[in-house]
């Protein structure tokens, strides 16, 4: 897809501001038994981790795994469409996008290189399947890599967030004068369509993962003073119903957070039609149509969709009552058909003058 296009919009709206378990084996895998959800009317149904790959995702079927979420108020909007009444606390967005002089000045510190190299290490896991010990493997070069791109700036903190199962998300901070949290976040995992197969989850997420990493690496670099904290998520567990963003969601919704917004990055990598597409459902209205203005503003005209129950993880965010909004490469009819399976692989991305374009908007 237009690659610059995708992190102009998505770091644009930034701005508006353990031990490890070991890996299942794959006795565990076919027995441990999961509550899972694919719309607000299913009542949830037992399967197994294998089941939930096998016969959901592997066959384009959303869901949500339930089973560790105890939280009444989560779990009601979990069975409710339109959630925007139950949002947390409500935010303003600015009617007009500004800072255009900063944001130019991000776009040309951007490069390929990085993304590139980046990509062809993350699809070159045999899976980044979250119970597998490849999952493990590449969420610790992963944290590795975010702590070296994060470097620049010392002021940022680099954490790994646990789990019940053996491949931690990740968190990049990055200090502002304010604790109010403006944050992007992609799924790092992936999944070839059974627990076993080769998957290199390029596009699905690895574009993703890349795009939002070389954005830290501007910043960082940059030594930019922020106004609102910002935070880059790498979450882990996606493929099997949410689960990192999930776990990560709960706690701050526990802590009493203050998050302005939320931009999930799922998949940039695939884009016939050469625009953003900005997904409408299960997304707060008033954030989504402020990413709508920062689109048009910095790159044009964007595509729109909507992609269903527990699509990608801004349902997570939503469901917890903080704002979201999902950002993807291409409405869904005519996205990529390679993904959940071994034919995601990685292919490359165009060069194009302006990869990256960080701006200031708030």
């Amino acid at each position: 897809m237009r690659f610059s296009g995708y992190l102009t919009a998505l770091v644009g709206v930034l701005n508006l501001a353990k031990a490890i378990p070991a890996a299942d084996s794959q006795a565990n895998i076919k027995s441990i038994l999961r509550l899972i959800k694919t719309s607000e009317a299913d009542p949830g149904v037992w399967v197994t981790e294998e089941d939930k790959i096998s016969k959901y995702r592997a066959k384009n079927i959303n869901f949500i795994d339930i089973t560790d979420i105890k939280d009444p108020e989560t779990l009601s909007r979990l069975n409710t469409f339109d959630a925007d009444t139950a949002r947390i606390a409500a935010v303003v967005y600015p009617t007009t996008v500004s800072h255009q002089t900063e944001a130019n000045g991000f776009i040309s510190k951007a490069t390929v290189a990085g993304p590139q190299s980046w990509l062809k290490t993350l699809s070159d896991f045999y899976n980044r399947y979250y119970r597998s010990s490849y999952g493990t493997q590449s969420s610790t070069w992963l944290f590795n890599q975010v702590k070296s791109v994060a470097a620049s700036n010392p002021a940022i903190v680099v954490t790994q967030f646990s789990h019940s199962y053996a491949q931690p998300s990740i968190i990049a901070r990055i200090p502002g004068t304010s604790p109010n949290l403006v944050i992007v976040g992609a799924h790092f995992d992936s999944t070839g369509g059974s627990s076993t197969a080769r998957g290199p989850g390029a596009d699905d997420n690895g574009s993703g993962v890349v795009v939002i990493l070389e954005a830290l690496r501007v910043l960082a670099s940059s030594k930019f003073s922020l106004k609102n904290t910002m935070e880059f998520h790498f979450y882990s567990g996606e493929e099997g119903g949410l689960l990192g963003s999930a776990d990560v969601w709960r706690s701050y919704k526990s802590a009493g957070k203050s998050v302005l917004a939320f931009v999930n990055t799922d998949m940039a990598g695939y884009s016939p039609s050469g625009k953003i597409s900005v997904y409408n459902d299960y997304a707060d209205t008033s954030l989504t149509a402020y990413v709508r203005r920062i689109v048009s503003a910095y790159i044009g005209a964007s595509t729109s969709d909507t992609c269903g129950y527990g699509c990608s993880d801004h349902a997570s965010a939503y469901s917890n009552g903080f704002p979201a909004a999902y950002v993807c490469d291409e409405p869904d009819a005519t996205s990529d058909k390679n993904i959940h399976s071994p034919n995601d692989f990685y292919h490359g991305f165009e060069t194009h003058q302006g990869i990256i374009a960080p701006s200031t908007e708030e």
